[in-house]
């Protein structure tokens, strides 16, 4: 049976139970992943996830999704910390069965972040867990750099937040 058309859009307010679910089990796949944990998210208030899915409506920042059917299967988020630094890519999931070149989840978000992006800058930014390689080869693979930049992880265990830059125009 062949799958649904992927849609990529941006979220919007009446989103939040979808955007809820979906960074519930973004939290229970990749814990390590997100500046968030399982157990504060899960005391958020509906407010609370009403403001996050207004992100995709806002100008300063924009968070796109991947919908195939009904079934949400990846996020990206982007926004601009400051002007000195540009464009900040975070929230970056996918579902573990649609992950890989052959789905095009990954490919197809991030297509529509680095036009987001481009808008706004040169570049576009992220970072990854030094203890999330498979990330940090698969940003490799889509023209990240890694810059020399690294900064403390905000959570436990620890350990280092390595920056990595792409050009987008």
């Amino acid at each position: 049976m062949p799958r649904p058309e992927l849609v990529i859009r941006t979220t919007r307010e009446d989103d939040w139970q979808a955007v809820r679910a979906l960074r519930l089990e973004m939290l229970r796949d990749t814990p390590l992943a997100y500046a968030d944990t399982l157990e504060r998210s899960l005391g958020y208030d509906e407010a609370e996830w009403r403001r996050r899915a207004r992100r995709g409506e806002s100008n300063g920042q924009t968070a796109v999704v991947a919908i195939e059917g009904d079934r949400w299967v990846g996020t990206m988020s982007c926004y601009v910390p400051d002007q000195a630094t540009g464009p900040m890519l975070v929230g970056v999931y996918v579902a573990p069965d649609r992950r890989g070149d052959d789905a095009g989840v990954t490919r197809a978000l991030l297509a529509e972040i680095e036009r987001w992006a481009a808008e706004r800058a040169d570049t576009l930014r992220l970072e990854v867990h030094e203890d999330n390689p498979r990330a940090r080869r698969f940003y490799e693979k889509l023209g990240f750099e890694l810059t020399g930049h690294s900064r403390p992880y905000e959570l436990e265990p620890g350990g280092l937040e390595l920056e990595m830059v792409k050009r987008v125009r």
